[in-house]
């Protein structure tokens, strides 16, 4: 289920293999998502999708990393990062996009413009 580990000083929340969690997580921290979640996600910090990962709905976040699915909608404030491993079906809206070669992107990014304050 889902637990908090603490390695190199930092917390995180993750969600493990096999686990799956149907409704609205809101998280202080980053969080690692192994299992499957269905619904809504508010994170103050940073999204992993790990490979064996699926999220299906909406996820507001800092920063993201995606090696497995997300199926949904996911709006980030800074910079996601597809990884080769990682597929994405449905709207993203971000600062900043890395993808990698391999990985899979079916749908629509935005990516609003920074303001001059933002850029300094």
């Amino acid at each position: 289920m889902a637990n908090q580990t603490q390695q190199s000083g930092t917390m995180y929340n993750a969600i493990t293999s096999g686990s799956k969690i149907i409704g609205t997580i809101i998280a202080d921290g980053d969080i690692r998502i192994d299992g499957t979640v269905e619904g809504e996600m508010q994170c103050a910090g940073k999204v992993v999708i790990g490979e064996k990962g699926l999220v299906k709905g909406t996820v507001t976040c800092q920063n993201s990393e995606i090696l497995g699915t997300l199926d949904g909608k996911i709006t980030n404030a800074q910079t996601l990062a597809l990884r080769a491993t990682g597929k994405i079906k449905g709207e993203v809206q971000t600062q900043t996009l890395i993808v990698e070669p391999n990985a899979q992107f079916n749908g629509s990014c935005q990516m609003p413009a920074r303001s001059a304050n933002s850029a300094k």
